[in-house]
């Protein structure tokens, strides 16, 4: 094998403007492999995030109320014309009995119990719709970080204090130690002071989320000792419509996945991740395809050399081993170039750039990159080397 390799550099410096173009198209490939796979990588993780910043993983309901048809009689006909059952608000049966259920659950990392319901926030003649959220804040802040998303004042629900969104406060015109009054109907209201003021960067939940401790929420909301919804957080995120499923298999409840909910966004990351792999595909190819015109180029200008060694006694099988090896070696050295460049485009981009967003760096990425490259050289290396192989060492040398 040795001999094998030194005669594979021998060719490898007798064609230096060759090996320096090809090394420089190999590096580029990988490069652009590094920088894009990491850049969406980073790019999918920034909108996870800022999706599930604002919802639970899963969400568990009661079931959704249909209509009871009785049957007809045997032998007679029925035609039925129903409209569907409108769904009111209704507490989750036994539901601490369910979360016990669940936080026993491997896989499950928090469980949150939400009163949840429409009200109005009243501030003097100003009149808003608003979602009142009644939560165990210690419970809660294991599922959806609140307490990053302040922006005045304090987190702090209970004893007769809110915490509202900022879109709201504008719109009502309150501010810190204001008084917000909130009517859900049938003469329960109540007047909370504004404790705290956040922002979760979403309009629609800035202008109409209004939190409050479970018990004030279920006061409002006229469901005494229940809850409405249970948040769920899992350990893995795409793992959710699974544990989604077997959550409403266990409960007989209805569980809906993040997934499910922003189905867009679950098709957007699919297509990105499709196009990241086409790249990686295609790249391989142009590498696969630059090597392999490289290393028939190389075995057409060394036909005499080649025929020269196989007369001396360099076996098939030896002949063969050079050019695969001189590919390896294309392919690695090439890989190796461009590894260090991506990683310099992405140390571009975090400390350089826009500042949108992190381009993490996966472990796995730059061996498996410079992998495919150095595969991919060995790959596009067997058909000229098994040219050079079958070669005739009188017809090589005539040639």
């Amino acid at each position: 094998m040795w001999i094998e390799s030194t005669i594979a550099m021998r060719f490898l410096r007798q064609g230096r403007a060759q090996t320096t173009l090809i090394l420089l198209g190999i590096a580029v490939g990988v490069a652009v492999v590094v920088f894009v796979t990491a850049i969406i990588g980073g790019l999918q993780d920034n909108l996870i995030d800022r999706t599930l910043g604002t919802q639970s993983h899963i969400r568990v309901e009661a079931p959704r109320e249909v209509n009871l048809v009785a049957p007809a009689p045997a032998g007679t006909l029925q035609l039925v014309l129903e409209d569907p059952r409108p769904q009111t608000l209704r507490p989750i049966d036994n539901w601490l009995e369910v979360q016990g259920v669940l936080d026993g659950l491997p896989g499950i990392t928090a469980v949150s119990p939400v009163v949840s319901g429409p009200a109005f926030g009243r501030r003097g003649q100003a009149l808003e719709s608003v979602a009142l959220v009644g939560i165990d804040l210690e419970r809660y802040l294991r599922v959806i970080p609140l307490d990053e998303s302040m922006v005045e004042g304090r987190l702090e629900v209970g004893s007769g204090n809110a915490v509202i969104g900022r879109q709201l406060a504008i719109d009502l015109g309150l501010r810190l130690g204001g008084k917000l009054r909130l009517d859900a109907g049938d003469g329960r209201d109540a007047v909370v002071n504004v404790a705290g003021i956040f922002e979760l960067g979403v309009r629609e939940l800035d202008s109409r989320y209004v939190y409050v401790d479970l018990k004030q929420a279920q006061s409002l909301l006229g469901l005494p000792g229940g809850v409405t919804v249970i948040d769920v957080t899992v350990e893995d995120l795409f793992n959710a419509d699974a544990m989604a499923a077997r959550v409403a298999g266990l409960t007989g409840l209805q569980a809906e996945s993040w997934m499910q909910t922003n189905a867009q966004l679950m098709n957007a990351l699919t297509s990105q991740r499709m196009s990241t792999n086409m790249i990686s595909f295609f790249v391989a190819v142009s590498v696969a395809l630059a090597i392999a015109s490289v290393l028939a180029v190389s075995v057409t200008q060394r036909t005499r050399e080649i025929g020269i060694l196989r007369a001396m006694g360099t076996r098939r099988r030896q002949m063969l081993q050079v050019f695969l090896v001189q590919g390896a070696v294309l392919g690695l050295a090439g890989s190796a170039i461009g590894a260090l460049a991506g990683l310099g485009l992405v140390w571009m981009f975090n400390n350089l750039g826009p500042g949108l967003f992190d381009v993490p760096l996966p472990p796995s990425l730059v061996p498996a990159a410079m992998a495919l490259a150095t595969v991919a050289g060995v790959v596009s290396a067997m058909v000229p080397a098994s040219r050079a192989s079958r070669m005739d060492p009188v017809e090589a040398i005539r040639g």
